[in-house]
């Protein structure tokens, strides 16, 4: 074989920050972010560990990339929607998208992760609040409800999607240790999730959503 018709080694394709901040996104996904680290990341993308650090200064810088990486991918409607609609619209995106990512909720909790795309979403939805006529003390107190509700039922909800994996075992295990006699709402409680009640419907995080800016838009209708 010459020279000429020798088979030529692929090119690699160059990194950016974009691709290394969304292989991690794939590996955190898989394997949480234990199992998310310079070596297993460098290994994913075919490159030397070093490699890595001509994108990102450090593992703090990687969890702060995807956080943001994360955070871009909720939807903000346009501002020619009404303010109770694109709220509504956005908590709803945030909670698919740290659903997508059970890792992201925790993640964006810790004080010292200011992520600049959860800096615009909260000041978009200030704006909003504002702009729809809310005197400064509601707005306060409606932000941190829209947003504790976002991350605190989320994060509850991430909790018990493992235990609902064994949903029948756990059951079977609270009646031995409960009477049915003693509890018996909780046991007919235990067995709609067993029949896969309310499954296809809004959930509770609708609905406590709803009741939020339900009551949201009677203060504001009753003057504040």
């Amino acid at each position: 074989m010459t020279e000429t018709t020798r088979k030529r080694p692929r090119r690699r394709t160059p990194l950016t920050r974009e691709t290394v901040l969304r292989k991690a996104v794939e590996l955190a996904d898989e394997a949480g972010l234990d199992g998310l680290s310079m070596r297993r990341l460098a290994k994913e993308l075919g490159v030397e560990a070093m490699s890595l650090y001509n994108h990102v200064a450090n593992k703090d810088d990687l969890l702060g990339g995807i956080a943001d990486l994360v955070a871009r991918e909720v939807e903000i409607p346009p501002d020619d929607v009404d303010w109770k609609t694109a709220i509504r619209s956005c908590a709803l995106s945030a909670h698919e998208v740290f659903r997508r990512h059970p890792w992201a909720c925790n993640l964006s909790l810790e004080p010292e992760r200011v992520s600049p795309a959860s800096v615009y979403r909260g000041n978009w939805i200030l704006r909003r609040l504002h702009e729809a006529g809310f005197p400064p003390e509601v707005t306060y107190h409606a932000f941190h409800a829209i947003d504790a509700h976002i991350l605190g039922f989320t994060l509850w909800q991430l909790q018990h999607r493992v235990a609902e994996g064994d949903m029948r075992g756990l059951v079977v295990r609270f009646t031995e240790a409960f009477p049915r006699e003693e509890y018996p709402y909780i046991y007919e409680h235990a067995e709609q999730h067993l029949a896969g009640f309310g499954h296809g419907e809004p959930g509770a995080f609708v609905l406590v959503l709803d009741l939020i800016l339900d009551g949201l838009e009677r203060r504001l209708h009753a003057g504040g």
